[in-house]
């Protein structure tokens, strides 16, 4: 929008008097040309306008051997409105409840709809944290872009999503291993029916107490190497987390099912390149002569770049360079290259193929036993707790900085 444009879209909505002076809105709250005064920027998120409105009706948080992932909500949630006249609205932190969308709703109709998935944990000393969240608030903005939902001031919502996780501290578990699921959404909300960037828009955080994926230990998965569908394609947006990259997959996963298979191991072209497995990164684990080789997909357009793949390659790769090395983790080789199932079938047959495991916010690391592909299953080494050489150490690094017991900047502090 130009300024001339924008200064007379706020005049008709009665901020600005006629001489282009601010009336109603305070100054903070939007920006101006230095020089002429005129109006060049609408409003970005402003932690300092949060409301707060405290439910009636307060739950007490369930026993949390009885949650299920994703089905338990706290009582609170963050709700941020944007319009392409006014930009970002007055934060609130407010009852959880039913949204009032209209039917014509751009998002019910075009998908217009991106989210994040991240968790905060509490230490033994019950203090709160974060685990690399400023990766989060990164790739929703790049989200929000490729589909033309606003973009917005990360560390301002961060800011703001902290402020919700104290308010809810209550509903994070004690337990170890238990953490408070946050699920930031952005919605169009644009009363039109017709494919264009939405002029309304809604921002909001949920958050939802969970507990370990494997409770009883991990539980290695068979995945199905599907030849009949794809999750993505160079040029598309498997890059990005996008609500209408999820349900297109929930088909072929009942295919998968129906087959005897946990998940689908996503493939992509004729030379059957691997991608992703369900929701998650994947990585493999390769021996090569005297060293082990830890290879997963590059970013490639259609790969998504989860925040525990990054962090598994990461300490993976300060491993190998001597900056921080991890017990009982072999010498090894980091590698983002392609990988085909031939690839695959002919590490097996020779002995090679050393572990298979996926990475997610959810789960953390899922290790895989075997592989359905073209009729046959290729068959994957696991240990007797259901992890390998490679996964078992890098998981404990992970999980010990998650849970604050050992030292990281990856932990952010929540704090009031």
């Amino acid at each position: 929008m130009s300024s001339s444009l924008l200064l007379r879209s706020l005049r008709l909505r009665g901020y600005f008097g006629s001489c282009g002076s601010a009336s109603a809105l305070p100054r903070r709250f939007y920006q101006t040309d230095t020089m002429t005064g005129e109006v060049v920027a609408l409003p970005n998120i402003q932690p300092d306008r949060l409301q707060y409105t405290k439910t009636e009706k307060p739950r007490t948080p369930p026993p949390s051997k009885s949650l299920v992932f994703g089905h338990t909500f706290t009582d609170h949630m963050l709700t941020i409105p944007w319009s392409s006249l006014e930009g970002w609205g007055a934060p609130k932190i407010e009852p959880y409840g039913p949204l009032s969308l209209e039917p014509s709703s751009t998002v019910l109709h075009y998908a217009q709809t991106i989210f994040e998935g991240m968790k905060a944990y509490r230490d033994e000393h019950g203090n709160v944290t974060l685990f690399r969240p400023d990766m989060n608030m990164k790739r929703m903005n790049t989200s929000a872009a490729r589909v033309a939902l606003p973009t917005f001031d990360s560390d301002a919502l961060l800011q703001l999503i902290k402020k919700l996780i104290h308010f809810e501290r209550d509903w994070i578990p004690k337990e170890p291993g238990h953490s408070l699921y946050i699920r930031p959404t952005m919605i169009g909300t644009q009363k039109f029916i017709g494919i264009a960037p939405p002029s309304e828009a809604l921002l909001f955080v949920i958050c939802s107490p969970v507990g370990p994926y494997y409770p009883d230990g991990f539980k290695p998965i068979a995945l199905y190497g599907t030849t009949e569908y794809i999750r993505a394609a160079p040029g598309g947006t498997g890059a990005y987390k996008l609500g209408v990259n999820y349900a297109p997959g929930v088909m072929p996963q009942k295919h998968a099912a129906q087959l005897g298979y946990t998940q689908n191991l996503w493939l992509h072209g004729p030379e059957h390149y691997l991608t992703e497995v369900g929701t998650m990164n994947l990585f493999v684990v390769l021996k090569k002569g005297d060293a082990i080789e830890l290879v997963t997909p590059p970013l490639d357009g259609m790969i998504l770049p989860g925040v525990t793949r990054d962090s598994v390659l990461s300490l993976a790769r300060n491993h190998v360079s001597g900056n921080y090395k991890l017990p009982n983790l072999p010498n090894l080789i980091v590698s983002e290259r392609p990988i085909t199932m031939k690839e695959v079938q002919k590490a097996e047959t020779s002995g090679n193929l050393v572990e298979l495991f996926g990475s997610g916010t959810a789960a953390i690391i899922t290790p895989v036993n075997r592989i359905g592909y073209l009729g046959k299953d290729i068959h994957i080494p696991t240990g007797e707790d259901g992890m390998g050489p490679v996964s078992r150490p890098i998981w404990t690094e992970l999980v010990g900085r998650q849970m604050g017991s050992i030292p990281s900047e990856w932990s952010v502090p929540v704090t009031a």
